[in-house]
């Protein structure tokens, strides 16, 4: 029989039989927010989503501050969202502010609620941005072993696949996965580069298009391929130089092939960087209003 995962909806009447009740049998971990809030809405769906992989060994209980405003009173809110962890009926830990991912996990194994396969994946990226490549593929081998259900472990080893330069095991492996992991955010940065890769295979090569630009800085289609050698080389900043000037001068070129290019790079850097992401967002955003 499989595990329930515990997460609730809870007010001002049914806050302590849902959270006091049960934080003497696990942590209950509350999430006061406000539904007009996006990192609310980001806290809440990440916590629902830990809460089903970890189900029976927390709880998670939402509260909406506008809706409830005795708890908002009663435990001092002033931020959303705003954490409290609850054991044997006392707030045990205070989180305020959006955490990310690894700082949720952070927080669960300081109550003992691990996952080794998940540990293991996080500190192979680590060791790949480091450099230690071949240590990294080694503990994700591991992860994979410890939870094979962990599709995580296999996106990011498609990912150093691509980074080796190994496209026939990246593209093998990518093509495996469930759909669902396909279409989510990793997935789409993961079938981006891939076919990136695919794309500029098929140019005359950096050098060579560098070379005709420098002869004629209008030529969009020698543009366009450098673009997309660039972003095989991941030199975002350079495609995107080559992108946006097609953009500003020919935004037509290709029935927009320019803009659904640039959407391309943002959503593949969006994962790892979700800062660069937003900036090229804000640029494209304003020259599209132009």
């Amino acid at each position: 029989m499989s595990k329930q995962a515990f997460i609730f909806e809870v007010s001002d009447r049914s806050f302590d039989k849902y959270v006091i009740g049960n934080s003497d049998k696990v942590p209950v971990f509350v999430a006061f927010i406000s539904v007009w809030s996006e990192p609310c809405i980001q806290m809440s769906d990440m916590f629902a989503g830990l809460a089903k992989e970890f189900a029976e060994e927390f709880v998670f209980a939402k509260v909406d501050v506008e809706e409830n405003g005795q708890l908002k009173e009663q435990y001092g809110i002033e931020n959303v969202p705003t954490l409290k962890v609850f054991v044997d009926g006392q707030v045990v830990a205070i989180e305020e502010g959006l955490l990310s991912e690894q700082e949720a996990r952070a927080l669960l194994k300081n109550f003992a609620i691990v996952n080794k396969a998940e540990e293991q994946r996080l500190q192979a990226r680590q060791l790949h941005m480091q450099g230690e490549t071949q240590e990294a593929v080694m503990l994700l081998t591991l992860a994979i072993q410890q939870d094979p259900s962990n599709t995580r472990v296999a996106m990011d080893m498609v990912q150093i696949f691509i980074d080796m330069g190994e496209i026939e095991q990246a593209s093998s492996l990518f093509n495996r996965l469930p759909e669902k992991d396909k279409a989510s955010e990793t997935g789409l940065s993961l079938s981006g580069q891939l076919w990136i890769i695919e794309e500029a295979a098929k140019t005359a090569g950096l050098e060579a298009l560098n070379e005709v630009i420098a002869t004629n800085p209008d030529d969009y289609d020698a543009r366009f391929d450098c673009a997309i050698c660039e972003i095989a080389a991941h030199n975002y900043q350079q495609a995107l130089d080559h992108l946006f000037h097609i953009q500003q001068n020919n935004a037509d070129y290709k029935e927009g092939a320019a803009r659904e290019m640039i959407i391309t790079i943002i959503n593949t850097i969006a994962p790892n960087n979700p800062e660069m992401a937003q900036q090229y967002r804000t640029q494209l955003a304003g020259m599209l209003a132009v």
